[in-house]
């Protein structure tokens, strides 16, 4: 049987002098699959997509592409293709020769190249934009043409690094929905590295979560998030409370007035007292100095209040409430 895995990553390291910037990562990502890295700054995540790329010599480790190894080839002897944060086009070739550049290089057939980059720039809903010039398009459309340029070369596997860094909020959230239905479509495996965690849980079918040079967890965003195995993993994607010695998520808390009674069908309950609300116009967060000591957060959907509303609750006395099933711990 053919082998299923796209990227396997056995024991990398990567160290600069003295610093281990990869600290020894297994990982396996399959065929078809969108998998991201998610890390902060400084976690090593890119560096490992750089030597998956060749543009890094890993220290030590094995890197393979389909169950072949490619350690020491060079980035054009690997099938996989970059894309970049900055998109990297050249502004003085329209979109359609941006595009078919790679296939040129390769010295295919101009009417073949043609048909590819028309094809890549339908793919992307660029069709049309074949004589306009980077310059003319927005950043949200020049990424897609980046993309275009990428998938044309039909690698086994797109690398992208931080791609969306660039754009504003609302074209950011646009595009990880385009890129998780390009991913669909072309039916290849995309390797992601962010540091955006809603981002890697939006568009992932798995995350890996990195921490100083190290995998904390790789697994579903459901998993990530509901079954965080460590700490940091806790902390770092998304809010955590903790209350006692468990974890609980913000949204899975239900805040009530003290003298209001009913914790409904909750098997958990603290109480406080409402430090600071910020409201978020589709939901509001509560800052609850809690009775027993520390802080807990819990998130409230503004279904059928105001602003007016939740900032009266400031300096009240809460229940905080929740399901046992909602608990989690860490290591």
């Amino acid at each position: 049987m053919a082998d299923q895995t796209a990227v396997r990553l056995s024991g990398v390291r990567k160290s600069f002098g003295a610093v281990d910037a990869v600290a020894g990562v297994d990982l396996e990502i399959r065929d078809g699959e969108f998998f991201s890295m998610l890390g902060p700054s400084g976690s090593g995540k890119t560096t490992v997509l750089r030597m998956i790329a060749g543009f890094e010599r890993p220290t030590g480790g094995r890197v393979e592409l389909a169950g072949r190894d490619v350690t020491a080839l060079a980035p054009f002897d690997r099938d996989v293709n970059t894309v970049f944060q900055d998109y990297a086009l050249f502004p003085h070739l329209t979109i359609l020769q941006n595009v078919e550049y790679g296939l040129r290089v390769r010295k295919v057939a101009k009417a073949r190249r043609r048909e590819r980059a028309r094809e890549a720039l339908r793919s992307v809903r660029l069709e049309g934009f074949d004589d306009r010039r980077p310059a003319q398009l927005s950043g949200g459309q020049r990424q897609r043409v980046a993309l275009a340029r990428a998938l044309v070369n039909e690698p086994r596997v797109l690398l992208l690094d931080e791609p969306l860094g660039a754009l504003d909020l609302k074209l950011r959230e646009e595009m990880q929905v385009e890129l998780k239905e390009i991913q669909r479509r072309a039916g290849i495996t995309f390797l992601f590295v962010t540091h955006d965690q809603e981002e890697a849980l939006t568009m992932s079918d798995r995350v890996a979560v990195f921490n100083r040079g190290r995998v904390e967890q790789v697994g579903t965003p459901a998993e990530v998030y509901e079954r965080p195995a460590t700490a940091f993993v806790a902390a770092f994607v998304g809010t955590s409370n903790r209350i006692g010695d468990v974890h609980v998520r913000p949204e899975k808390i239900r805040l009530d007035l003290l003298d209001a009674g009913g914790a409904g069908e909750a098997d958990r309950s603290a109480t406080g007292t409402v430090a600071e609300v910020v409201y978020a116009g589709p939901h509001t967060r509560f800052v609850v100095d809690l009775d027993g000591g520390g802080r807990a957060v819990a998130l409230q959907q503004n279904l059928q209040t105001s602003s007016m509303d939740v900032m009266r609750l400031r300096d009240e006395r809460v229940r905080l409430s929740w399901r046992a099933e909602h608990e989690f711990l860490t290591p």
